[in-house]
């Protein structure tokens, strides 16, 4: 199969098999691991901050932070589309006691759509004491927010007092696509989430990055949701190849996007977003479902991931050549006609 589904499912490369097994491991919960404090350091110095610390996943780093930058009974500002709100289990009102206060409209949240969504001061409102963005946003297809309108945002959020969290999962796309330093994306925010399991091809890990002091707090809210882990260096190695051999390639990924997307748009009565980074977004004719979409694309060897009601995605990676990608395009074409 060629599989689109996400950046998730690729598999790590001989290269990173052997980063992994000649890992110089210790234990992370007693002593510290060496490789684990490599990667830290790596990614401390990349985003410019003081500390990182490094986490199972990017689910758990986002939560970890949110306890640590919000305050149970109160909001979070988050677009309507974000993966905190459609992917994480509801982690934030379960783990945090918050509830989150959507900004809806555009595609991600933009100075103009997080303004509108800031209610007046009342006594008979929660307050908010959080503010989430997402770059790149992957409910918009992969789309970016600009470092100067991410300054502009988080400054408009601390002029009501608000901490801010960037989920940068996909952040090394925002850097490569733009040409934008990390440390400008970071230096606007309280807390920087990247993964290492997307586009960087590490088969798990993600990394949270702010103060030394922050970083104490969310080390102790790690271990609190379990993320304590012992011999992580087999990890931290896979994840710290990809961020020292796979981040430029990123554009490689950016333009076979833009390819399967030329193609796609000659599907009848589809709608396609124009992908800034590896993510497309298909909306599918009024006379078919993204389900149906889904399972006949599979049927003919393209794995593509069903996104909502009207919606499927694709995501290009590092396992996937521009050969394979224009063979899928053309079976999501011929999908699409079939049910036009």
């Amino acid at each position: 199969m060629i599989d689109l589904r996400s950046d998730t499912v690729t598999k790590p490369s001989a290269a990173m098999r052997r980063a992994i097994a000649d890992a110089e491991v210790g234990d992370d919960v007693l002593d510290g691991d060496p490789t684990v404090r490599r990667l830290e350091a790596r990614v401390a110095e990349l985003l410019g901050t003081e500390s990182a610390l490094f986490f199972p996943t990017g689910t758990m780093a986002n939560e970890a932070a949110i306890w640590c930058l919000g305050k149970p009974g109160t909001e979070l500002f988050v677009h309507e589309d974000a993966h905190i709100v459609d992917r994480e289990k509801g982690g934030a009102s379960a783990l945090s006691g918050m509830a989150p206060r959507l900004v809806r409209g555009a595609p991600r949240v933009t100075l103009d759509t997080f303004k509108a969504s800031v209610r007046a001061p009342s006594g008979y409102l929660p307050r908010a004491t959080l503010l989430c963005i997402e770059n790149t946003h992957n409910g918009g297809g992969g789309i970016v927010t600009p470092a100067a309108e991410l300054q502009a945002i988080a400054a408009a959020g601390r002029d009501l007092r608000l901490n801010v969290l960037l989920d940068g999962a996909r952040l090394w796309n925002a850097h490569v696509a733009t040409r934008t330093p990390l440390a400008d994306f970071a230096r606007a925010v309280d807390a920087t989430m990247v993964s290492f399991s997307k586009g960087l091809g590490a088969p798990v890990g993600a990394a949270l990055a702010g103060s030394r002091a922050l970083m104490d707090d969310v080390h102790e809210a790690r271990r609190r949701f379990g993320g304590a882990m012992r011999q992580s260096g087999v990890l931290a190695a896979a994840c710290l190849y990809g961020v020292e051999h796979n981040i430029a390639r990123l554009a490689d990924d950016h333009a076979t996007a833009a390819r399967f997307a030329e193609i796609v748009r000659t599907a009848p009565g589809v709608a396609v977003t124009t992908p800034e980074t590896n993510i497309v977004m298909v909306t599918v004719p009024a006379t078919t479902t993204p389900l149906e979409v889904e399972r006949r694309a599979a049927a003919r060897g393209v794995g593509i991931a069903l996104w909502d009601t009207t919606r499927v995605r694709a995501v290009t990676h590092l396992d996937v050549t521009i050969e394979q990608v224009e063979q899928a395009a053309r079976s999501l074409v011929a999908v699409l006609a079939d049910a036009a």
